[in-house]
């Protein structure tokens, strides 16, 4: 199923992508896409068999706004330099193990939002990524088997990046991470059954209708199911966290100077192939 939030910000309501591409609306099975709903296998079934029936109403899409596909997140957590060719192209050694930090939840935007540069930002970045939503409570998993299990689906996150934040201003990464408005999220949240094998998915970006990004999951150091057992092994994930599983190479940051960073005005686009497209504009904070 392909699920998404459609309505004003904060006041977003449950829908769903059918075959035929009909936005349809789940308001009256359920009350959100979120963490409780995911972990609910009956809950889900009623939403599949109404689906399924021709029983949902249609919304009309004319003007309404895609939220983020997922409410109430309780935490992101970040794998960087995920990718053999981006880790080649900042220079970085892959690393042994996975590089954990985290996004707030109140990062995420939907994904045709509007995406602001902060103040003072000179190196603004971009990064598209395969984002894991958790469906079952996971702790101390040990297997890859095990590990996909607890995945209730998957989204297309956008990993928008401060370097000079990031890099160049002491500590963790945290500081060029958590601007406001940086991981938009969506448009929806595919579930664990459509995707076949989640290292076989292309992943692009554009900014200004160039082509920056052109990746494939496949080229990941850590697969998906190793990425969720290793988290799980530092803390419990929860239905409704997300992982954010990394970015090809393609980033501002890698490429020859003057690098490109994003400024007021840029449009980025991005995609995964079957999760569906993102459309920002950049705007001064």
């Amino acid at each position: 199923m392909k699920l998404l939030r459609v309505g004003t910000a904060g006041a977003e309501r449950p829908a769903l992508l059918d075959a035929e591409g009909t936005l349809r609306d789940l308001s009256g099975l359920v009350d959100d896409i979120d963490g409780a709903l995911l972990a609910d296998g009956a809950a889900l079934g009623r939403v599949r068999a109404a689906a399924e029936a021709g029983e949902l109403p249609a919304l009309d899409a004319a003007g309404l706004r895609i939220g983020p596909p997922l409410g109430r997140i309780g935490k992101i957590v970040c794998i960087g330099l995920n990718y053999h060719d981006h880790a080649r192209e900042t220079g970085a050694e892959p690393p042994a193990e996975p590089v954990v930090f985290f996004k707030a939840p109140d990062t995420v935007v939907g994904p045709h939002d509007t995406v602001l540069v902060p103040r003072g930002s000179v190196k603004t970045d971009w990064e598209v990524e395969l984002a894991v939503v958790i469906g079952r409570t996971a702790r101390y998993l040990e297997s890859a088997e095990e590990a996909l299990a607890h995945v209730a689906g998957y989204t297309v996150a956008h990993d928008v990046s401060e370097r000079e934040f990031q890099i160049e201003r002491g500590g963790t990464w945290d500081k060029g991470k958590n601007c406001e408005t940086f991981n938009p999220l969506g448009p929806w949240l595919v579930t664990a059954d459509e995707i076949a094998d989640p290292q076989a998915l292309p992943l692009r970006l554009w900014v200004n209708g160039e082509l920056k990004q052109d990746g494939s999951t496949a080229d990941q150091i850590f697969p998906v199911a190793e990425v969720v057992r290793y988290v799980s092994q530092f803390m419990t994930l929860y239905p409704g966290d997300v992982i954010n599983t990394g970015t090809p190479a393609g980033v501002a940051m890698g490429q020859p100077e003057p690098k490109p960073y994003l400024r007021a005005g840029d449009v980025v686009e991005l995609e995964i192939e079957g999760l569906g497209r993102q459309r920002q504009e950049l705007k001064s904070a």
